[in-house]
């Protein structure tokens, strides 16, 4: 079965490049449309949680960042629409699942470092991805920085 709405999701670093590319080649193939989304984490998180600060104004700061880093990204990709370019905020493994649940997406295309042992377990989206999905996942081997 084809697929028909493939999103990727993406850090805005230069690794990131290749996913993109993978998922828009995917979606040529299939005739699919193709979103874009990249989650801007709670600054608390960074903090471990108890932060006794407010936070709004940085947070607000950082996702407005995230919002021009999309655009710039996103525009050297004529494939993927300004309408498809989605920026979340929260933790990346609920908010991507919520939102292909509410796009109809029936595939996630990420990047993966091919992390192993302690550092897989510390944390790789493309894993915790993996867990839950409403759809297939697709993770894209990145290259190891040289």
């Amino acid at each position: 079965m084809p697929y028909q709405h493939i999103m990727t999701a993406v850090d805005l670093t230069d690794e990131c490049h290749p996913v993109i590319r993978q998922a828009i080649a995917l979606a040529n193939c299939f005739q699919a449309q193709l979103s874009l989304v990249h989650i801007v984490e709670p600054m608390a998180m960074a903090f471990g949680g108890d932060v006794p600060m407010d936070l709004s104004t940085l947070q607000q700061q950082q996702t407005d960042q995230a919002r021009e880093r999309v655009e710039a990204f996103a525009s050297q990709y004529p494939e993927l629409l300004p309408e498809r370019r989605h920026i979340l905020f929260g933790q990346p493994r609920q908010e991507i699942h919520q939102l292909a649940l509410e796009k109809g997406c029936d595939l996630i295309v990420v990047g993966s470092h091919g992390r192993h042992g302690l550092a897989l377990l510390l944390g790789s989206t493309a894993n915790d991805l993996l867990h839950g999905a409403p759809c297939d996942v697709l993770a894209v081997r990145l290259k190891k920085p040289e």
